[in-house]
Parts: structure tokens; C-alpha cells; sequence
């Protein structure tokens, strides 16, 4: 019974949706489910010549991808020597604090101004947006690990090097783990209006926008859902990481 619990409320809102759609009687408002599901059912076709949902999914995931690698690759060791160092932590807190409040999407006219319209300026964007929650996790993850552990192989005259590789990496690296699941949800999300940007060519971002100006809104709603599809595939992905590598976490509580 637990297994259909998590379907009620998506029925529920297509049913209101479908009833709604029938009541407004207008497509360019609310479309029918059924223009929306044919979309869904022909993932491969071209649409509005923008190539098909498949290959501009698989555009925006590649995007994702290397934006949110980057975000990682620089917040997970920088996030390691803050959390490590008090004295960098204190250095580069203030900047960190006002840094990460601003919206990726504020970053926009400096991203063509520094990177012009291409990959780079929306990989950019992306990065933003994936940064800034790898980093703060991977710091409250080092601060996160025991003190005591630290102490003892310190004591047993470990090098700086062995206590951060056996100690204070597989200490926080559950909360790191958290913070990549955080960080690639925020990619995802922002990587749609980073496909907005002009000169883009491709991506679901791309697709929603031009299927805009076209007033095709079954294709807007359908490339929502391939969004919403691939961000639960995602995150079942780093659910099932954790379970595995750090299903010992539930036996300390």
C-alpha cells in the first residue's frame, strides 16, 4: 500500500487539471492531458523544429553535467581547507556570506560579458548555482567530523595527509554527499533558464521558450515533466548512493 501512497496527489492534480481544462476551453491556457500525453508518447519526433524531447533532455543533462562536475571539483577541496582551517575560514566567510545569497540568474549579463553566448557562459550559470551548496556542506561536514578522532591519530603520529584521506574525508563524507545531491537539484533547476540565454540552440530551456513564441503550450508542459522525470531519476540516484555507502549513519541514531 505504501508503494501507490506517493502517486495519490499526482492523480489528484491531473484530475483537477483535466476537469479544469475541460471547463476553460482553451488550449492556449490549459491544454488537455491527452495533447500532452501524445507529446510525451513520441519522445523521438521532432518538435517545432527544435529536434525531439530525447535529444534536447540529453542536451540540457550534458550541460548539467559539466557544470555541476566543475561546481564540485572547486567546492569539495575548497570546502575541505575552510572547514579544516580556521583561520581560511575566517578569511573567506564574509565573502562566502554574501556571495551566496545572490540568484545564478543575477550572474547572467556578467556571464556574456565575460564568456560571450555559448557553453561556457551556461555552463557558468550552472556552476553558480551548484557551487555554493557542495562548498557550505562540505564545510559543515569537516566541522561535522570528531574531534576525538582527529586527536587519536594525531597522537598515533599520522601525517597531515593520512588524517585528512582516513579520518576527515570519510567522516564528512556524508554530509559532502548531501551537498552534491543539493547542489545538481539546484543545477537542474537553473540550467532551464540558462537554456534561455540567447543563442541557444537546443536544451528542454530552449525547447520551453520556443514552443512559447509559438503558443504550443502542451509542448511547454511536456517538456516540465521530462524536467520533473529527470530530476526525481536524479535524486533516486543519490537516495540510493547514500543508502548504500552511508546506510551505517542510521545505526548512530
Amino acid at each position: 500500500m505504501k508503494r501507490w501512497t506517493g502517486i495519490v496527489v499526482p492523480l489528484m492534480i491531473m484530475a483537477g487539471w483535466e476537469v479544469a481544462a475541460i471547463l476553460i476551453s482553451n488550449p492556449f491556457i490549459l491544454p488537455r492531458l491527452g495533447t500532452i500525453v501524445e507529446v510525451l508518447m513520441r519522445p523521438a519526433d521532432d518538435l517545432l523544429g527544435t529536434g525531439s524531447l530525447l535529444y534536447n533532455a540529453w542536451r540540457s543533462v550534458q550541460r548539467v553535467g559539466l557544470g555541476f562536475l566543475v561546481a564540485a571539483l572547486i567546492g569539495i577541496p575548497c570546502g575541505i581547507a575552510m572547514g579544516r582551517y580556521r583561520w581560511l575560514n575566517q578569511l573567506m566567510d564574509t565573502t562566502l556570506q554574501a556571495l551566496r545569497p545572490i540568484p545564478p540568474l543575477a550572474w547572467v549579463p556578467l556571464a556574456l560579458a565575460w564568456f560571450r553566448i555559448g557553453l561556457t557562459s551556461i555552463v557558468f550559470i550552472i556552476f553558480i548555482g551548484a557551487f555554493f551548496p557542495i562548498l557550505i556542506n562540505t564545510i559543515d561536514g569537516v566541522k561535522s567530523v570528531k574531534k576525538t578522532w582527529m586527536e587519536v591519530a594525531l597522537t598515533l603520529g599520522t601525517s597531515e595527509f593520512r588524517l585528512l584521506t582516513k579520518v576527515i574525508l570519510p567522516g564528512a563524507a556524508p554530509i559532502v554527499w548531501t551537498g552534491l545531491r543539493l547542489g545538481f537539484g539546484i543545477a537542474w533547476m537553473t540550467v532551464v533558464a540558462a537554456e534561455m540565454l540567447p543563442g541557444t540552440i537546443s536544451g528542454l530551456g530552449y525547447l520551453i521558450m520556443y514552443a512559447y513564441n509559438f503558443g504550443q503550450v502542451n509542448v511547454i508542459i511536456a517538456g516540465m515533466v521530462v524536467i520533473g522525470l529527470i530530476g526525481i531519476a536524479i535524486d533516486l540516484i543519490f537516495k540510493q548512493g547514500e543508502k548504500v555507502w552511508f546506510g551505517w549513519r542510521s545505526l548512530e541514531r
